[in-house]
């Protein structure tokens, strides 16, 4: 099974780039989750939000043309997730998610911090609750796979230039260290990590400054899962010749 994350930064300018459709046939997704369609579901057309083949999950946030995400899946699952039951986060539509038989899977939207120190805060809050909404499937015994736009490097090699940028949301210490408690304390794995240790390997690029023609970019896309699932884990993986945002899809391949 094969799993994507793809920011895609405004799926209707994603689709007039022709990347949308090329993209499902080229990969062929099991389940695709989208972040920032920046789109109400009655504004989307249903051959965008059902393809052929395919089964939409679309979860808007209020305000027109902000945030929101997607799941699309070929697999009928047991139940969806549109949020997380907490009106603070899901008015700005950035979790979606749904249950299988062996596993919940959630793509997700994290907030950007670099507006203003109360934005800041509420990225904190959000990781905070987000993982603690989590935690209660991981206490039933269930894996957990979350994928989606962290908006938060990890150490020096995800991004290109982290002296620059140790003072900016996005690389701050105290958002390095959450994701130091995500992986150390609350034992998830970050997959490509597990098989890729190279440098240089980004999934998104500034449109300013051409800096994705010469690779000046961060690794702020991942897809995390509880370790006691990383017998199912076969592969994971940076797209980064797939085009349509400044942002390229993330993968995640498993055997279950």
């Amino acid at each position: 099974m094969k799993i994507y994350s793809w920011n895609v930064n405004g799926i209707r300018a994603c689709v007039k780039k022709d990347a949308y459709f090329s993209f499902l046939d080229t990969h062929n997704p099991d389940i695709l989750f989208l972040q920032e369609t920046k789109a109400h579901v009655v504004d989307i057309p249903d051959n965008i939000q059902n393809p052929t083949g395919y089964y939409g999950v679309w979860h808007s946030a209020e305000k027109k043309g902000y945030s929101s995400v997607a799941m699309i899946t070929k697999h009928k699952p047991k139940q969806v997730f549109e949020g997380m039951g907490n009106e603070k986060y899901d008015c700005e539509g950035r979790v979606v998610g749904a249950e299988f038989d062996k596993f919940v899977v959630f793509g997700v939207y994290f907030p950007n911090g670099s507006q203003s120190p109360e934005r800041l805060q509420y990225k904190f809050d959000f990781y905070q609750d987000f993982f603690a909404f989590c935690q209660e499937f991981r206490a039933e015994g269930k894996n957990v796979i979350i994928c989606g736009d962290y908006n938060t490097a990890h150490n020096e090699i995800d991004l290109a230039r982290p002296k620059e940028n140790q003072g900016n949301s996005g690389f701050m210490p105290k958002e390095r260290e959450w994701m130091d408690k995500v992986i150390d304390e609350m034992g998830y794995i970050d997959t490509f990590r597990e098989f890729h240790k190279e440098p240089e390997r980004y999934s998104w690029w500034s449109y300013r400054t051409a800096a994705r023609k010469r690779n000046i970019g961060w690794r702020i896309d991942y897809v995390m899962t509880n370790k006691d699932f990383k017998p199912y884990i076969k592969d994971a993986e940076i797209h980064d010749d797939v085009l349509g945002s400044d942002h390229c899809p993330v993968s995640l391949t498993i055997s279950v």
